[in-house]
């Protein structure tokens, strides 16, 4: 070997590969089997309670169990990790009650979707992340993306808590208790024939206790709903007990979106529409709230002057709030001059905007002092100062953490649904008509009364003495109307605050006598 010519290095050895585990396509839930029970459990609770005419007591009972099997399930760790959006817990445990609470059927779909968007939420948030870091858009992705990503867990759990190799290992012991089970019946039904002659007692006994009905096409239903109701928990337990494998919406604040509007263009378009919207205002502020506003415009009925107007300035404060909003998230804004110019131009809009609001309420007020309040009108106005309070919101975070404005119209829109359910619309509606009619002295409007439910029966009452006979009669008939709907007892699951102040009003009168199938509720 020539000493002069050097060596050529030897390759290196090839490492051996390891592969990467491969990410499941389907989602994978620590304790599965525990997880599988839970959601039967809930899935029998909700056939049992929920399968009813009437909604009531079950419903709180039902999101309770729920989410106390969540906390069962996450344990110590589970609920640490879901400290931060533990907060979630109160809204949803308040409008869950208010379903046996209010009778109203406008507000009992309004409760019910309300607890469902909560669920879903504190289903994603159970094991990390924060809800007050979604952007406006991503409360409705996460939403919908939980419910849909929740159809993936009732087959999962299924699928990693039945052991099929267990069962072929058992398969042999399985088919001769089967076989045994197919012997015994006929042997049993015989000697059962027999037995049954020779006792009187012991054959009224057996009768008595075998005395059910097997009915086919009731038994599917139950079936069905037990499945529905235990696929839902399992979507929800499932969803929130998952084991996370990438970043998901909430784990990090919202990007910024890189701006593409220049400063001057935005604050031509501000200034613009500043100057129309305070033209507009004075005149408002000149009309309704400074003059004599007792009449409408020349030229406008009451109703046309309040509906026309009332609607168009409803959309014109809800358009606001999207520009407002637009213009924050795309214009640029480099130096700290600009960024308080802006923000005070914008804050200006929702000053102007909110005045604007305050002349559609106005309106909406006049016509409800001419007519009186319908339910359409109480949510309504319940709306728009939901509506308003997100507006002075905006503002406040143009100054002040811009990324919590969506999280605080979040809070927004669950306070407009608790104050609906603390207001009571029917029972307000009642006692207001009732104060105009006796204010103005004209007759009272009854015939919305037959669609109000036993929310507003007790006021009813009350009032059934104190009116003229015209009134009186109508509202007595109006009585008699929601005394036979309240004819039919309400089971356990069933029970109802509303219906039973309304029966116990009822009652006080002694105008009516409970049937035996209501008694004391």
């Amino acid at each position: 070997m020539n000493p002069s010519v050097p060596l050529s290095p030897l390759p290196p050895s090839p490492a051996p590969s390891v592969a990467a585990p491969a990410r499941p396509l389907l989602p994978w839930v620590r304790a599965p089997r525990r997880t599988l029970a839970a959601s039967l459990t809930v899935g029998v609770l909700a056939e049992v309670l929920l399968e009813r005419a009437r909604w009531g007591l079950g419903f709180p009972l039902l999101v309770a169990v729920l989410v106390g099997a969540l906390a069962w399930l996450g344990g110590r760790e589970g609920w640490q990790r879901a400290r931060p959006n533990a907060w979630l817990l109160a809204p949803l445990g308040l409008v869950s009650v208010f379903v046996a609470v209010r009778d109203s059927s406008w507000l009992l779909p309004l409760n019910v979707m309300t607890a469902a968007v909560l669920l879903m939420m504190l289903s994603h948030f159970w094991a990390a992340g924060r809800v007050a870091r979604l952007g406006l858009t991503d409360y409705i992705v996460v939403f919908f993306g939980s419910a849909a990503q929740s159809l993936l867990y009732p087959p999962v759990l299924v699928r990693d808590s039945v052991d099929m190799r267990g069962l072929k290992t058992h398969s042999r012991l399985l088919g001769a208790l089967t076989r045994g089970l197919l012997l015994a019946l006929p042997v049993l039904f015989v000697f059962g024939l027999l037995l049954e002659s020779a006792d009187g007692i012991f054959s009224s006994t057996m009768q008595r206790l075998l005395s059910f009905d097997m009915d086919l096409g009731t038994l599917m239903s139950r079936g069905i709903g037990v499945a529905f109701g235990a696929s839902v928990a399992a979507g929800v337990l499932g969803h929130a007990l998952r084991r996370r494998a990438t970043k998901e919406l909430g784990d990090a604040e919202v990007a910024s979106a890189t701006p593409r509007l220049g400063l001057i263009e935005a604050l031509t378009l501000i200034f613009a529409v500043n100057a129309l919207f305070f033209v507009f205002a004075a005149f408002q502020v000149a009309y309704l709230f400074v003059g004599d506003a007792s009449s409408p415009a020349s030229g406008y009925t009451f109703a046309e002057y309040a509906r026309r107007g009332f609607f168009e300035l409803v959309v014109v404060a809800s358009l606001t709030l999207a520009l407002v909003m637009a213009l924050t998230r795309w214009t640029r804004r480099e130096t700290r001059v600009a960024q308080t110019v802006f923000r005070a131009s914008t804050s200006l809009m929702v000053v102007l905007t909110l005045i604007i609001l305050s002349s559609a309420m106005r309106r909406l007020s006049l016509y409800e002092d001419a007519f009186g309040y319908t339910l359409l009108r109480v949510h309504t106005h319940v709306f728009m100062v939901a509506l308003g309070a997100a507006l002075a919101w905006r503002a406040v975070t143009l100054w002040w953490k811009p990324e919590r404005f969506a999280v605080g119209a979040f809070a927004t829109a669950l306070g407009s649904v608790l104050v609906l359910n603390f207001l009571n619309p029917e029972a307000f509606i009642v006692r207001h008509n009732l104060e105009r009619s006796a204010r103005t002295g004209g007759s009272l409007d009854t015939e919305m009364f037959f669609d109000l439910s036993a929310d507003a029966v007790p006021g009813m009452v009350q009032a059934a003495s104190t009116l003229k006979n015209g009134d009186q009669w109508r509202l007595e008939t109006v009585l008699r109307e929601h005394q036979e709907r309240l004819a039919q007892r309400d089971t356990v699951p069933e029970w109802n605050v509303s219906r039973f102040l309304a029966r116990r009003a009822l009652l006080r009168t002694g105008a009516w006598s409970a049937p035996a199938s209501v008694g004391s509720n």
